[in-house]
């Protein structure tokens, strides 16, 4: 009976699951949203624009506050929507304290990472795109051309 049971829940979390685009649109920002602590967007943002309209000692302090709160907003944020991936309402919640999808400072706009996989150039064995995107102040990128 007790295997029966088992069987019988993974093939519902199974069928709720499979063949959705919402579902897996929602897991996926849920998991974009859970590793704000190591992208760190909303601290470095909120310290940039704090610092820009309230001047620079209320950006090291108010800032670093404020995006700390708001990183941890966005972390449970996205915890929920990887728990209740399958369950729908399937649109972003939450929109009126964060945005949906992930954010950066207006001094930093992410590239494609420079890698063989995105790299066109097969000849010089490198190209253009962010060096270690995942780095805080990071801002080198090789054949920067735009």
């Amino acid at each position: 009976m007790r295997k029966t049971l088992l069987l019988l829940s993974g093939l519902a979390v199974v069928i709720l699951a499979s063949g959705c685009a919402n579902t897996e649109r929602k897991f996926g920002r849920g998991m974009s949203n859970v590793i704000e602590p190591l992208r760190m967007g909303e601290l470095r943002r909120s310290m940039e624009q704090t610092a820009l309209f309230d001047g620079p000692d209320a950006g090291y302090a108010t800032g670093f506050i404020k995006g700390l709160n708001r990183t941890i907003v966005r972390t449970g944020v996205g915890a929920y929507e990887m728990i209740t991936a399958p369950i729908p309402p399937y649109d972003p919640i939450f929109t009126d304290y964060i945005a949906p999808g992930p954010v950066y400072p207006d001094s930093y706009k992410p590239s494609l990472v420079s890698d063989s996989t995105f790299a066109t150039d097969a000849n010089l064995g490198f190209s253009g795109g962010d060096v270690m995107p995942i780095m805080p102040g990071s801002r080198f990128r090789i054949f920067d051309t735009h």
